[in-house]
């Protein structure tokens, strides 16, 4: 009997409720041009609500997470679900900054409740045999939110510039009372709880983490994650104002291009992914994907027809699919007994990045169409370097951090 048969119930629940999530904060981004318009508010405001987001997941997961150790899965995952509709509904009804702001935070708290708890449900209702593929379902529910996502909210606008986030709201509310009355409690007995890893490593606090990581033989790694999730989150945050303010897209075409590029690199990372590791290594596919990523960054600057810059968008795209995958493979080839670890410092490293490209790329979309994806192009370029002279040490056998 296959896990999905087994656990059918609950694993679709789980990825129906990440699914929402993960469709909801994409579904903005091909609206977000209309809707700036219609509030009067500027590229750097946009860059700090964005900055918000990941700011409140990344300060509430650690808590987050324990909680859904001590309360228990199912009540976080309803919680973080109620606060995701209600943060949704305020991004709709939103007319000034303030409300926009707190309807951000609150969705970076409500991801910080769910992933966590969702995370751990799956890790409860699986055997050490069955872990890959229960975290595969729950990979494949965030991809597809993320490739749904702005399609449904290009389309949905059609209707009316804030429907797709009143949609979102109802789509949550449902899901956490779906969850409510269907899934059960995940949670091991209390007693057997004690049992759970209590190393120092492991407790180490969030500061602490990032304060002693330099220490660390991987740390050049994790300023490369830094740096591309810089560069990354710079150009995927202001890419609908981009070619709105510079083609004048609208949300359908904005949609099409955002979904037509994540589908194809979610086909990759099915089909291919594990081929192209096996057969260049990770090290060398980070460094060819940060410089074609920077490469076509540069490129878009200078294209105009809508087919061009289809295409460009595509190789992006692309190498941003393969890009990702092949940073957390990398990490976890070098944690050895330490992949909680390296995996929690990879999150940290990562939301770091998506909190500072977002607000850089605001700010420089206001002084000029240009400069965000000038930035981004030099960032990439700069941890390509960083990623070749990583892997040069690693040929040498010397550490990559000193």
């Amino acid at each position: 009997m296959t896990l999905l048969t087994r656990h059918q119930g609950a694993l679709l629940v789980l990825m129906f409720n990440l699914f929402l999530v993960f469709s909801g904060i994409g579904l903005v981004i091909p609206i977000m041009p209309k809707f700036m318009d219609s509030l009067g508010i500027t590229g750097g405001t946009i860059g700090l609500l964005i900055a918000s987001f990941s700011l409140t997941q990344l300060l509430c997961s650690p808590l987050a997470g324990r909680m859904a150790d001590s309360i228990g899965r199912k009540k976080m995952i309803v919680f973080g679900m109620i606060v995701f509709a209600i943060s949704e509904a305020m991004f709709g009804f939103a007319s000034w900054t303030g409300l926009l702001f707190a309807s951000r935070m609150l969705g970076g708290i409500s991801a910080a409740m769910i992933m966590p708890a969702v995370m751990a449900y799956a890790a409860d209702i699986t055997t050490k045999e069955e872990r890959a593929a229960g975290m595969g379902y729950i990979t494949a529910a965030i991809t597809t939110g993320f490739i749904i996502g702005p399609g449904i909210g290009g389309y949905i606008a059609e209707f009316g510039i804030r429907v797709p986030f009143y949609s979102a709201a109802a789509a949550g509310f449902f899901a956490a009372c779906i969850t409510m009355f269907v899934l059960r409690e995940s949670l091991p007995a209390k007693e057997s709880i004690p049992d759970a890893p209590s190393s120092t490593v492991e407790r180490r606090g969030l500061v602490s983490q990032l304060r002693y990581a330099y220490r660390e033989p991987y740390f050049l790694s994790l300023v490369i994650v830094f740096v591309m999730s810089f560069g990354l989150a710079n150009y995927e945050t202001i890419y609908g104002l981009f070619v709105d303010r510079k083609f004048g897209f609208q949300p359908k075409e904005i949609a099409f291009i955002i979904t037509f590029g994540s589908i194809a690199g979610a086909v990759v990372q099915v089909t291919a992914f594990s081929w192209i590791l096996n057969r260049f290594g990770e090290q060398r596919v980070i460094s060819f994907c940060l410089f074609f990523a920077g490469l076509f960054i540069l490129l878009t600057l200078f294209v105009h027809q809508f087919w061009m810059i289809f295409a460009v968008t595509f190789v992006v795209f692309l190498a941003i699919d393969i890009l990702r995958p092949a940073i957390s493979t990398q990490l976890s080839m070098v944690a050895k007994d330490q992949q909680g670890y390296v995996a929690g410092l990879n999150s940290a490293f990562t939301s770091l990045g998506n909190i500072a490209g977002p607000i850089a790329a605001g700010f420089l979309l206001d002084l000029d169409v240009n400069y965000p994806y000038t930035l981004a192009c030099l960032v990439l370029f700069v941890s390509c370097v960083l990623s070749i002279r990583a892997r040069r040490r690693s040929l040498q056998g010397t550490p990559a951090s000193s």
